[in-house]
């Protein structure tokens, strides 16, 4: 009877258990119906926010604000926003801070993660616990902040890495990711001479490309859409990152002063620079998301199931 079904199934559908029945048309159609209103519910909303921040100032009050049905395309917000001023500022500190973050935190967990993955190392025990206990005890928002202040990390960009530079969660993902790689590999190598520093870069970080991918993505999309420690440890305007500007352009009423002439003119209106800036900031994301999104499956249950 299975064979008969498999004959009959067309060659782009994949193979199905023996238990499992076929599915339905209707079964078909709701899966669809859902997965379309899911999409049109996530899509919509970016939609109009990139329409409305390629509208002209006519545009968005003709439509009484937000713009769904574009009436012609104007970068005129965009022009405005990268012409050297506040916003390409804290758009550069963004991405050097996201950089060096990124860098530093997969530098410190990649570590980390391969020397609790030995079991036989010193320590191993004991450090895993310690680290384990912070994900469930934490100081607390206040001992931080003092912590950072007698370091001398006030208005520093250090204060926006190391406080949150290593996640244990994505330790933990690393270290089960690397306790899956064959033992006889390592022994091999070991064999050869080959130390611990060798047999990480040139056999074990080869073999974890995916999960790599996935905690490297996470650290990013992390400095990038972090706000909460610039706005506790910064106080000079001219340092904050790109988030940090975007909530002082969206909470004000009119468009911001200083971001050049069209605005004084009234050719640009502040609600498109306001879009403007919030396209801007998921842009990165959304343009990185799709080259990671083929390793999420293998990275992430494999690291959390494994050890």
């Amino acid at each position: 009877m299975s064979a008969v079904i498999e004959k009959s199934r067309p060659w782009s559908a994949p193979p199905r258990p023996a238990w499992e029945e076929e599915p339905s048309r209707a079964g078909l159609a709701g899966k669809g119906l859902v997965l379309g209103l899911a999409c049109l519910g996530i899509l919509f909303p970016l939609w109009i926010v990139v329409v409305t921040s390629l509208s002209s100032r006519r545009t968005i009050d003709e439509a009484g604000g937000l713009v769904m049905i574009p009436q012609g395309i104007t970068f005129v917000a965009y022009r405005e926003l990268l012409s050297g001023g506040q916003v390409t500022r804290a758009a550069v500190i963004s991405i050097l801070i996201t950089l060096v973050g990124t860098v530093f935190s997969m530098a410190v967990s990649v570590l980390c993660a391969y020397g609790l993955s030995r079991t036989g190392s010193l320590g191993h025990r004991w450090l895993l616990m310690i680290l384990l206990a912070t994900m469930f005890f934490s100081a607390g928002l206040i001992p931080t902040y003092l912590l950072v202040q007698s370091l001398g990390l006030m208005d520093s960009y250090l204060a926006l890495i190391l406080p949150s530079a290593v996640s244990v969660f994505n330790i933990l993902v690393l270290r089960g990711f690397f306790m899956g790689i064959s033992q006889e590999l390592t022994d091999s190598a070991r064999i050869d001479g080959a130390g611990d520093l060798r047999i990480l870069w040139q056999i074990v970080m080869p073999l974890s490309r995916a999960v790599l991918a996935v905690i490297t993505l996470f650290y990013a999309v992390g400095y990038w859409s972090a706000w909460f420690n610039a706005s506790l440890y910064l106080n000079d305007q001219d340092m904050m990152p790109l988030q940090n500007v975007m909530i002082q352009l969206v909470q004000k009423q009119e468009a911001p002063v200083g971001l050049g002439q069209a605005i004084k003119t009234g050719e640009l209106s502040g609600l498109a620079v306001q879009m403007a800036v919030m396209v801007m900031a998921l842009l990165p994301v959304a343009v990185l998301s799709p080259f990671v999104q083929k390793h999420f499956k293998k990275g992430m249950l494999t690291g959390a199931v494994k050890g």
